[in-house]
């Protein structure tokens, strides 16, 4: 007759936690705190090391090239899978910032200066190489933002016969998520920069296309030329005073335009422009 061990019995929080845990799928530690029970601040200096990144990622491709139909389709797997990532990191790293600079940007500049820089070193530890705007008139809602060294791309190894995928997609999707969720849809692609002088030197050279939404430039054109930054000179006693006595109100403004109707419908305002400003 075989013995078998005898299991001590389970305590009431223990049991609560192995049930809860059968439920939802997740393991809960002893101590019934998860990692959404830690400060947010508690992790902003910890890295996590490359090769558990490049497992991770090399399982993510693999999972996204389940039944796909080609190229394409596979990139745009991985960039849905960066999308809610990056919807999540914006409020995350707006979080972190000090309480003066913790607004969210509030045009396209000041947005692709933060994923470029704010963004970049939070994934990659470094800012990004390169931040252009398209030269052609006829697209003004273009951007470009260029890493030399994408970190997603060192460890995927490429067949011959998909050697025009670019797994950088998934960062593609990153910044097209911060770019929603702050308010400036726009769509980003990976791009390989190829054979040249510049393939050469750095071979596995991306470019992320970023193209905003036409109601985005509309905006930021409407915004930029009326309701930048203006400076009105009041003259509220009626008569000719200097120019040192005229009270001046510095007002940066971005919502509606009844403080302009409001200031033109004085009988005397001047509006001064900055300078490079139409």
């Amino acid at each position: 007759m075989s013995s078998q061990p005898v299991k001590p019995p389970l305590t009431g929080g223990q049991s609560a936690h192995t049930q809860r845990g059968s439920q939802s799928g997740l393991r809960y530690p002893s101590t019934g705190k998860t990692i959404y029970h830690r400060p947010l601040n508690r992790s902003r200096t910890q890295e996590l090391s490359q090769s558990s990144f490049a497992y991770l990622f090399g399982e993510m491709v693999s999972y996204a090239q389940r039944r796909v139909t080609g190229i394409q389709d596979l990139e745009k797997r991985l960039n849905v899978q960066g999308h809610p990532i990056g919807l999540k990191l914006l409020d995350l790293l707006l979080y972190r910032e000090p309480p003066r600079t913790q607004t969210r940007p509030l045009n396209i500049i000041a947005l692709l200066q933060f994923i470029t820089t704010v963004l970049w070193r939070h994934l990659f530890s470094r800012p990004a190489d390169a931040l252009e705007k398209s030269s052609n008139p006829d697209t003004p809602e273009e951007y470009m933002i260029s890493d030399n060294e994408p970190l997603v791309n060192q460890y995927i190894s490429v067949p011959k016969e998909m050697n025009q995928l670019n797994c950088a997609a998934f960062v593609a999707g990153i910044i097209e998520g911060v770019c929603d969720g702050a308010g400036f849809p726009a769509r980003v692609t990976a791009h390989s920069v190829g054979r040249g002088e510049e393939g050469e030197l750095w071979p596995g050279k991306t470019v992320f296309l970023v193209k905003f939404q036409e109601e985005v430039v509309e905006r930021e054109a409407f915004l930029s030329k009326s309701l930048a930054l203006l400076c009105f000179t009041w003259d509220l006693k009626g008569s000719e005073v200097r120019q040192g006595d005229c009270p001046k109100f510095v007002l940066q403004t971005s919502s509606s335009n009844q403080l302009i109707r409001k200031a033109l419908g004085s009988k005397q305002a001047r509006i001064e422009l900055p300078s490079g400003r139409e």
